[in-house]
């Protein structure tokens, strides 16, 4: 939020104590007129660029910027100077050896008792390290998700070809190996991806879910399938049992309720209540449903 503040020292005065603090931070401080155009870097933003002194004042703060974040640096930063809003971003700096190295950028306005912006006041930290720790952890996470999904893979290799030795529990294998596979497809939704393996765009949600888990059922693109009410972010801790058991009620529904007659329908509702997760699988049909599947009138 925006900084107002009442000047109790002299011009010259509050300009040296303001250097002095900025210097003694180990973060890069600046700051810039009302319009944007920066006047002051302390001796850790010249430390970190190298580049002379007072050569990045005005705009040329931006050529410092990696090409692919001075478009979308200056765009940001314009928005906050037109709607006095805190600038916020992650873009790589030039360091003075010549790589690019991740920063987080913060501004905050300065306002005068009349509430009008006369100063921004802005930081720079180095969040390289930090970037760098995070991206080797997500390739870990993938790849050990990612061998994860094989093993569902050959535990159903392992099922078929054990199956052969017993062609009397082919059904049984069946049921083993549908049920398998829908674990698998469950844990693949909410696994760590790439942006070129994933599939579905943005969070992962228990709706989003249910819908790809449940989308081998002709039910739901026929309309008979709902999955309504509220929805919430899940985890692979939640996908797994909530992957088991839908898949069990929507294979039931299928063979012996109320998805194996035309008129049957399905109604999956979740709500969320005091921090709760409420979740109610209903099923409606007009007709008498036997044991064996088939509708008696």
């Amino acid at each position: 939020m925006p900084v107002s503040v009442t000047d109790p020292l002299g011009p010259a005065e509050s300009q040296i104590t303001f250097r002095q603090l900025a210097d003694a931070m180990p973060q890069m401080v600046w700051s810039a007129r009302p319009d944007g155009s920066h006047d002051y870097y302390n001796a850790q933003w010249y430390a970190f660029t190298g580049v002379p002194v007072g050569s990045t004042d005005g705009d040329g703060w931006n050529t410092m910027f990696h090409p692919d974040d001075q478009q979308r640096a200056w765009v940001r930063w314009q928005h906050s100077l037109e709607t006095g809003e805190p600038y916020e971003i992650e873009y790589r700096l030039r360091h003075h050896s010549g790589t690019y190295r991740w920063t987080l950028g913060r501004a905050l306005p300065v306002l005068s008792a009349s509430d009008e912006i006369v100063r921004w006041v802005g930081t720079c930290t180095d969040i390289d390290d930090q970037k760098r720790i995070i991206e080797r952890n997500e390739i870990l996470s993938r790849e050990l998700s990612h061998r994860i999904k094989n093993i569902f893979a050959v535990i159903s290799g392992l099922i078929s070809l054990s199956a052969r030795r017993y062609p009397a529990m082919q059904e049984f294998v069946q049921k083993l190996q549908q049920r398998v596979a829908a674990l698998g497809r469950a844990h693949d939704y909410v696994r760590p991806h790439s942006d070129e393996s994933a599939p579905h765009h943005g969070p992962t949600t228990l709706k989003s879910m249910l819908k790809e888990l449940l989308s081998p059922y002709p039910a739901l693109d026929e309309g008979r399938l709902a999955i309504l009410g509220d929805d919430h972010v899940i985890d692979d801790r939640g996908a797994t049992p909530i992957g088991l058991v839908f898949h069990e009620l929507a294979t039931n529904a299928s063979k012996y309720g109320s998805l194996c007659i035309p008129e049957g329908t399905v109604r999956l509702t979740s709500k969320i209540q005091s921090d709760v997760l409420l979740l109610r699988w209903e099923e409606r049909c007009s007709a008498t449903i036997t044991e064996s599947g088939r509708r008696q009138l």
